[in-house]
């Protein structure tokens, strides 16, 4: 079965939930490249692919999304650069998934956990320290890194026909988590029949997605990336599971990534539902989700944040002061490309000694990635937070490591940090 969850590649005019046509555009980031496809030295002079990159809104489901979907195999190839397993703070909110789902699920030692998108398996790792049997899915190289660790880990792109072989290897599966992917998928018609086929009885699909209220609240454009193909509300997921024959029981908001929403669905129709469910899709309601306003607010708020960072950067370069980014995570290309910060207005990006990054280019702009040393070594008068959801423990890090640079918050208002 071929359902409008499978989607084509290039422009798509319907809801990728609901196939709806009532879409309306919220704002337009320009043609952009993919957000990780960073450059090596030899790639500088070679010319790069962009594409559109426009933000929307379903009137009838209210699912967030892009209008155009680039080929997967793009976007994610095997030498992709991002490991969860290397940032503390992440590592520990990763972690959760497996407590949150085993104290809602109280599986038998032995049950059979997986993750789709599973990356170096820090999410599986917990669900192993918890008496878990474990097999994560992975399509990139990083998938090595989990083996390594012992976390068993298949390297390939889940979908229907890999499902059906792993029920014959493994047996199906009591949890099967999607964390930070579910929203990148374009075949997601197949992922759910996939994970229906697997999952056994009474088992759980948990999803963890950024949450559309959180992008809108904290006016967080740079979260809008070709990777993320929708951006869910509740009232969104609920629609998508539905047709699947799922009942979304219990969901809770969590604080990864600058505000996610964690879904935990379980097959079959009618099941009962926790007051969470309730509760915010009424708060989604009253923060008027459901209408445009709050839609235009954030269009009105992204362009007056974007001049407010630029002529911060231009008036520093005009006063001969000097500038650096800190960290580089995938929603740094889509804030410095559409602000439009070059290698003029901000020489470098310092990433932290273990990252994968380094000596890489930020596509679009061509802004090298380099060791914090050189951050710390120069003391530059500005250095730009463009992990800035992160902000609070990253600073507090930073200062203790002897960082003095007023450092400069650039969502979701224009903020400096002097001390």
């Amino acid at each position: 079965m071929t359902t409008h969850h499978d989607l084509p590649l290039g422009k798509i005019n319907y809801c990728q939930v609901c196939g709806g046509t009532n879409v309306h555009d919220v704002i337009d980031l320009g043609h952009q490249p993919p957000c990780d496809s960073l450059l090596w030295p030899k790639h500088l002079d070679e010319m790069e692919r962009t594409y559109p990159l426009r933000f929307q809104v379903c009137g009838d489901c209210s699912l967030g999304q892009i209008d155009y979907i680039v080929a997967p195999e793009v976007l994610f190839f095997a030498e992709y650069p991002y490991r969860s397993g290397i940032t503390p703070t992440l590592v520990e909110k990763l972690s959760t998934t497996a407590v949150s789902t085993l104290k809602r699920f109280p599986f038998p030692p032995g049950t059979l956990c997986m993750d789709i998108g599973s990356n170096d398996g820090t999410v599986l790792k917990a669900f192993k320290e918890r008496g878990m049997r474990v097999l994560g899915v992975e399509a990139t190289n990083i998938a090595n890194i989990a083996n390594e660790a012992e976390i068993e880990t298949l390297q390939a792109f889940f979908n229907e026909d890999l499902a059906g072989k792993i029920l014959k290897s493994h047996g199906p599966a009591g949890s099967i988590a999607a964390t930070n992917v579910f929203a990148h998928i374009s075949d997601l018609g197949s992922i759910m029949r996939g994970v229906s086929r697997l999952l056994q009885d009474g088992g759980v699909f948990v999803t963890e997605s950024h949450y559309l209220l959180d992008l809108l609240e904290t006016f967080q454009y740079d979260s809008i990336y070709h990777e993320h193909l929708r951006y869910y509300s509740l009232k969104s997921l609920i629609r998508m599971f539905d047709q699947y024959d799922f009942t979304v029981t219990d969901v809770e908001r969590i604080e990864n990534y600058g505000g996610s929403i964690r879904v935990f669905a379980c097959k079959g129709k009618n099941l009962p539902v926790s007051d969470n469910v309730t509760a915010l899709l009424a708060k989604e309601a009253a923060a008027g989700l459901y209408g445009t306003e709050v839609y235009d607010k954030f269009a009105n708020q992204v362009h007056k944040v974007r001049s407010d960072l630029l002529a911060l950067l231009v008036n520093a370069r005009r006063e001969g002061k000097t500038v650096a980014g800190i960290g580089c995570p995938g929603r740094a290309s889509t804030l410095l490309n559409y602000t439009g910060v070059n290698t003029d207005l901000m020489p470098y990006i310092a990433e932290q000694s273990t990252s994968l990054k380094l000596g890489l280019f930020l596509p679009g702009m061509h802004i090298p990635i380099v060791d914090e040393k050189r951050m710390f070594a120069e003391q530059p008068d500005y250095a730009v937070m463009l992990s800035w959801h992160y902000a609070e423990p990253i600073i507090r890090k930073l200062r203790e490591k002897g960082l003095k640079s007023k450092i400069v918050v650039p969502l979701p208002e224009v903020h400096i940090y002097e001390d």
